[in-house]
């Protein structure tokens, strides 16, 4: 039950962050997945990753009807995403799970400082 309520909580702030940030599935979910839910990183980018599918599922709907989707700009996007997760669910295979941590964790760091000094 504890399990369950923890998931749901993951999910609505995933959701929240998400629907107003573009962001949710890696940034909320992998981390909290491991430290709340004991998940080992590898099992955590797994499930963040089957989590996206209904989430953009959702999003696509409610942005499609708003017309806020860029169909130029989503189809070859969503072709190259799709053929490099091909190739990266491949190598997450050949990491151990302190690697893909440090290399989350330094990828965050890089995205983070980034935005935070961008101009608007």
């Amino acid at each position: 039950m504890k399990v369950i309520v923890i998931g749901i909580l993951i999910g609505v702030l995933a959701g929240i962050l998400a629907g107003l940030c573009g962001v949710g599935g890696g940034i909320v979910m992998v981390p909290a997945f491991v430290y709340f839910l004991g998940m080992e990183q590898k099992q955590a980018i797994a499930t963040s990753m089957a989590v996206i599918a209904p989430t953009a599922a959702m999003a696509i709907f409610r942005f499609t009807g708003a017309g806020l989707v860029d169909w130029k700009i989503f189809w070859p996007t969503a072709i190259g995403a799709v053929v490099a997760a091909v190739f990266a669910t491949s190598w997450v295979k050949q990491f151990e799970n302190l690697t893909l941590t440090r290399i989350f964790a330094v990828v965050m760091i890089l995205v983070g400082v980034s935005m935070l000094f961008k101009k608007a």
